[in-house]
């Protein structure tokens, strides 16, 4: 078993001004803007916020996954001294599965329909290491029944189609940590499956980086999840992180507007005849995003024009606790989320 060093801060991927923009009728559009962030070694860092915001797009763009005929991808993705933007494709490949890895929100989208489970999960083994063929059918059985599969056999000979949604996701993990990878990105792992299985696959998650000693970037917009496992959160919105901050900075002292906002359309256990609150307005589309001042200002009606910055910077509010633009310092709670 490999001991977890929780208070590591010692940088596993460093993200400098990175830029993901697509391609919409010959322009390119920022899904992704001008973002830094570092993942350290070792910990759970979930990216929170609604569906349009760029956490997908963030996902796919650091083992570089992005069809290259309608993307650019500007800015560093740091990982060990080297920058992925800037890698050849082989070079890239190389990475993909072996050193950084991806749980896809939808498993049966993600798993070849055509082919059996043991193959789906051999194929990272055969392009990464010089395993035999029996050697890695016992890797792969090692690996169903390490994510809680019981029958590891009869899956191994399975479909995709055959096998439930917890299961399919199960599998999707053991594809995800078959060669022990430094870094697993999950992009809602429990979107599609029961209160029950998403537990279950939660605890899953934590079992494996203990085991593996991975750290794990998990993307959601379920944010009892985050409160779960994460152990540092960056709340993102319209393309920019607007607050960083560990797991109890975010949610006992939440600064942004939108942060606060998330919180308070939780629905409260045990509140009857209460309103859901709710977020004025939506997300800005690409093409009309905004590109001066705050991109939330618009949904925060309580706020003055006054409060925002012309051009939003972050400020510390505490250790390690960082939020973008001044709007953080004047607010009233119970007006957010409005009514």
């Amino acid at each position: 078993m490999i001991y977890i060093d929780k208070t590591s801060t010692e940088t596993l991927l460093s993200i400098k001004n990175l830029r993901t923009s697509f391609r919409i009728e010959g322009e390119y559009y920022a899904a992704v803007d001008d973002l830094n962030l570092e993942i350290r070694k070792n910990e759970v860092f979930a990216i929170v916020g609604e569906s349009g915001c760029g956490k997908s797009a963030l996902a796919l763009s650091i083992p570089m996954l992005h069809n290259e005929n309608y993307t650019r991808v500007e800015g560093e993705i740091n990982f060990e001294g080297k920058n992925i933007i800037e890698l050849t494709e082989p070079e890239k490949n190389k990475i993909r599965g072996a050193e950084i890895s991806m749980i896809f929100q939808d498993p049966l989208s993600a798993l070849n329909p055509l082919l059996k489970i043991g193959g789906q999960i051999e194929e990272s083994l055969t392009y990464h290491t010089d395993f035999n063929r029996e050697k890695k059918r016992q890797r792969a059985l090692e690996l169903l029944s390490q994510v809680g599969i019981r029958d590891p056999e009869r899956t191994y000979e399975s479909y995709p189609h055959e096998l439930s949604g917890g299961m399919r996701q199960r599998v999707m993990i053991a594809i995800a940590i078959a060669c022990k990878p430094q870094l697993i990105i999950a992009d809602e792992p429990t979107t599609a499956l029961d209160v029950t299985i998403q537990a279950q696959i939660l605890d899953l998650l934590l079992d494996v980086q203990k085991e593996v000693g991975s750290s794990i970037i998990i993307i959601t917009h379920d944010l009892g999840v985050v409160s779960e496992i994460a152990d540092r959160v960056a709340v993102m919105y319209a393309g920019q992180i607007v607050e960083l901050g560990d797991v109890y900075q975010i949610f006992e002292n939440p600064q942004h507007p939108y942060t606060r906002s998330l919180l308070a359309s939780i629905p409260k256990v045990g509140a009857k005849n209460e309103r859901l609150k709710a977020i004025k307005g939506s997300v800005p589309t690409l093409k009309y995003m905004p590109r001066e001042g705050c991109r939330f200002a618009t949904r925060a009606p309580w706020l003055s024009k006054e409060a925002h910055e012309e051009k939003p910077i972050y400020h510390e509010v505490s250790a390690g606790h960082k939020v973008l633009c001044t709007c953080y310092q004047s607010f009233k709670f119970e007006e957010e989320a409005g009514d």
